[in-house]
């Protein structure tokens, strides 16, 4: 029977970027050292006092540290930054030095145990902390010398052990004074055991903020985003050929005073965007000529001889400007950065309810213009050659209305604000001097009010931006709300996650899907990756298939026979790039956005998604596919079908609304493709999937390779823009 007369201590220190050298030491192996079993992560450990207060409503949270009082401010800032539940604070250390960083001071933290327990005589509590320390034996004698107080003992564990098959098969530990122990290597996993230990269920769903981020677990304060916005219409654009000629007319229709915002990391200025040939430079500056005010952030990227575009962003730069348009190459990146984000806005100034923005995979840029045959856009760019001259892509974009739209303009204007330099080397100063390029922002009206309500839709907008000197003044210490966003998201998967992505490299991306699928047993993990990188060079392939088999490793490991990961094909065999970076929970929760699957996208480069809700509930049966009460949601649920009733080349959604069935529809078909190409006989199968190729984890390359793959994929290919002490502690 639940007890909900509950209290929890969580003991901080493990949480703390520097605890004590061993665990520095422990923490600086297991970023150097990756291995597919080790899903150990201080992400989340929030996420669970928030999980454990809901479930158990009136529950006190205490945090309790071996620091000095001097810490206070600092650790309070930590547990604002992290999204913890607000608790109490309680400091042991003595005098003013970190003593912890050498020895532990059990015996303050104990003092306090017993005093929550004197001062509360009625409330049995829960213990939470780690295995590196003290935690075992302070919790383990609080429970002996005081029987029934102790509700159940939380243990994260920090040691290097393959906590492999189910959950239940986790090492047994003693139940010192009959508190009941669980252990697990992160909070995703701990807190299932944990609420049957307690005899709590998981609350019923209750609504988007169940799965959205509340406006402190974007861990940025100094952004002006709300944490989400209702009413919103949201609309999947699927493929480039259905998203350019509706941006196209949108624009058309900008006249004197309406206002179009572009956010982009690549845009060619004769990239058609309608079928009579209209071409993006032509519309933008159109709009302008006719008194819409048309500004742009584009990245400024490099030399278009080594496959990037600075070329062609000063192009649209320079044809805007003569339009009375203002577009800005930024350059205010990290090392080896971009800015990635893909947005325009459109808003209105005398009819606020045709306000719309559009924002996702989608650049308006070379090859991007494909449809759904994915024969390629007659106007491409350089790209592997096992992709043909016209390269077949894979994307997918959102059009967004509602009061979303005004968050997503904000987006726009706090970069567009930002008082750092554009460039700050002269090399990049120079060309754009001789080019006649604005290098200083006009300003911008003031924002209008919301548009009306549009839809059933609670929309999230989510980011990354790189910790950076000098600071970016909406994020001075970065933000990695989409990292986040899916941290929480993935807590509540049940039955079904069904991503599509262009990279799925990184391990520590990984870690947070494997830890899914180690806690939720009948939990699907269906993946689509381009078959190929999209670049030739040996180097390159070998460093991008280092980071994708070490990721795939992790949640094959994880997950077994319930992860699929396909690529996909045309009807001649071509193999599409899969550019579409859109992930979709259960039926309830749908992301689409510019970010992959890789420490770059959710660290180091700025992205931007949108996380969708919609409030409208889809009848057919399984009407609540993860069983917590959330109900298939209209959106998401239209989503995964759209996405693969292509991929499998069927109109029926028979199969694929149970996520069991659609899990064996998609290996069959996959299966049968496979089959063909091996021994073709007969006419082609329908179907596009393929079983994707793993790749060899990096041990088995030859050592020379392996010294070469891991710097050049860590360095170059997926840098990590975290402070040190965030990537040692796995936290975002």
């Amino acid at each position: 029977m639940a007890d909900h007369h509950l209290g929890a201590v969580y003991d901080l220190d493990g949480e703390l970027p520097f605890v004590s050298l061993r665990a520095v030491a422990r923490r600086l192996h297991g970023l150097l050292v990756h291995r597919s079993w080790d899903r150990r992560s201080v992400l989340g450990m929030s996420g669970l006092l928030q999980a454990l207060r809901a479930s158990a409503p009136g529950c006190p949270v205490h945090y309790i540290s071996a620091l000095p009082e001097t810490a206070r401010r600092p650790l309070a800032t930590l547990l604002r930054d992290g999204a913890h539940p607000p608790g109490s604070l309680h400091l042991t250390g003595p005098g003013r030095f970190p003593r912890r960083l050498f020895r532990g001071s059990r015996a303050g933290k104990l003092r306090v145990l017993r005093d929550l327990l004197a001062d509360d005589p009625d409330r049995r509590w829960v213990l939470i902390g780690d295995d590196g320390q003290d935690d075992p034996d302070l919790f383990d004698e609080l429970a002996r010398h005081h029987p029934g107080r102790v509700a159940a003992i939380a243990l994260r564990s920090v040691a290097a052990i393959d906590f492999g098959g189910a959950i239940d098969a986790v090492p047994p530990v003693p139940e010192p004074g009959g508190a009941p122990v669980v252990r697990a290597p992160n909070a995703e996993e701990l807190l299932p055991p944990l609420q049957n230990a307690l005899g709590l269920g998981r609350p019923a769903g209750r609504g988007p903020e169940d799965w959205l981020l509340s406006g402190t677990g974007r861990g940025n304060d100094a952004t002006r985003l709300r944490p989400f916005t209702a009413g919103n219409a949201v609309r999947a654009l699927v493929h480039g050929r259905s998203y350019f000629p509706v941006l196209a007319e949108q624009l058309d229709a900008t006249e004197a005073g309406d206002l179009v915002l572009l956010l982009g990391w690549r845009a060619d200025s004769d990239e058609r965007l309608t079928t009579t040939g209209r071409t993006v430079g032509e519309l933008l500056s159109a709009a302008a000529s006719r008194g819409a005010l048309v500004r742009g952030l584009l990245w400024r990227s490099h030399a278009s001889e080594l496959t990037y575009s600075a070329r062609e962003n000063r192009q649209l730069a320079a044809a805007l400007r003569a339009a009375g348009g203002q577009i800005l190459l930024d350059m205010r990146i990290r090392s080896r950065g971009s800015h990635h984000q893909k947005l325009v806005v459109v808003r209105h100034r005398d009819h606020p309810g045709r306000d719309v923005a559009f924002l996702g995979g989608i650049d308006l840029a070379y090859s991007r213009g494909d449809d759904a045959a994915h024969h390629g856009d007659p106007q491409s760019t350089s790209f592997a050659s096992v992709y043909g001259p016209t390269v077949p892509w894979h994307d997918v974009q959102l059009e967004l209305r509602g009061p979303v739209v005004r968050d997503a303009e904000e987006v726009f204007r706090e970069r567009w604000r930002d008082p750092a330099a554009l460039v700050r080397l002269p090399w990049h100063v120079l060309p754009d001097r001789l080019h006649g390029l604005d290098r200083t922002a006009r300003p911008l009206p003031e924002p209008a009010e919301d548009p009306p309500a549009a839809g059933t839709c609670a929309v999230q907008l989510l980011r990354t931006y790189p910790w950076r000197r000098p600071a970016y003044p909406f994020a001075p210490r970065g933000e990695r709300s989409i990292a986040r966003a899916y941290a929480k998201a993935l807590v509540r998967a049940q039955r079904l996650v069904y991503i599509e992505d262009q990279y799925l490299w990184s391990v520590d991306v990984a870690r947070v899907f494997a830890a899914a699928l180690r806690r939720a047993p009948r939990l699907h993990l269906i993946a689509v990756v381009p078959r190929h990188p999209d670049q030739d060079g040996s180097s390159y392939r070998t460093s991008a298939r280092h980071g994708h088999a070490e990721a795939l490793a992790m949640v094959h490991h994880a997950g077994g026979d319930r992860v699929q990961v396909l690529d996909v094909e045309n009807a001649t065999g071509r193999p599409i790039y899969v550019h579409a970076k859109i992930c979709i929970i259960d039926d309830v929760w749908a992301a689409v956005g510019s970010d992959n699957f890789n420490v770059r996208s959710w660290t180091h480069d700025s992205e931007l998604a949108a996380a969708v809700v919609d409030e409208r509930r889809d009848d057919r049966e399984p009407r609540d596919p993860g069983g917590l009460g959330d109900g298939a949601r209209h959106f998401a649920r239209q989503l995964r079908l759209q996405m693969l009733r292509e991929h499998l080349a069927t109109d029926s959604d028979d199969d694929l609304l149970d996520p069991d069935r659609a899990a064996a529809t998609v290996r069959a078909s996959a299966a049968a493709l496979d089959d063909w190409h091996h021994a073709p006989r007969g006419p082609r199968p329908p179907g596009r999937l393929r079983r994707h190729w793993t790749p060899a984890p990096a041990p088995h390359l030859p050592i020379w390779r392996r010294w070469l793959a891991d710097p050049l994929y860590r360095s170059a290919l997926d840098p990590d823009g975290r402070p040190l002490s965030m990537r040692l502690r796995r936290m975002y």
